[in-house]
């Protein structure tokens, strides 16, 4: 299954943080790409990592999330969704009323 993380910031993160942290945080990271539980990672603008990962279910995403050393020091936690396949593609194909699209659930407020 597909996960998706967020990263969120605990505590203010930057560049007062030791290199050998970050430096173990990159390490981390890639064994967690060399195993395939990370698919892809990225930065938004504003430096929040976005990651994509492969994994059974969420509980198992959060385990590897949590183990990265700025998790462990209490710096960064994540957000996480369990993805789907996009199946609206049939709205396309159907004549008449197509069924009412359920509304997305509203993230949690931190």
């Amino acid at each position: 299954m597909r996960i998706l993380a967020i990263e969120r910031e605990l505590s203010p993160v930057g560049a007062a943080l030791p290199p050998d942290l970050l430096r173990q945080e990159a390490a981390d990271v890639w064994a967690l790409r060399k195993q395939g539980v990370i698919r892809d990672i990225w930065f938004t603008q504003d430096r929040h990592a976005v990651i994509m990962l492969e994994c059974p279910h969420a509980a198992e995403a959060r385990r590897h999330l949590g183990s990265l050393p700025l998790a462990q020091a209490g710096l960064i936690d994540f957000i996480v969704h369990e993805l789907t396949s996009y199946d609206a593609f049939e709205r396309l194909f159907t004549s008449g009323p197509t069924a009412a699209v359920p509304k997305a659930e509203e993230p949690p407020e931190y």
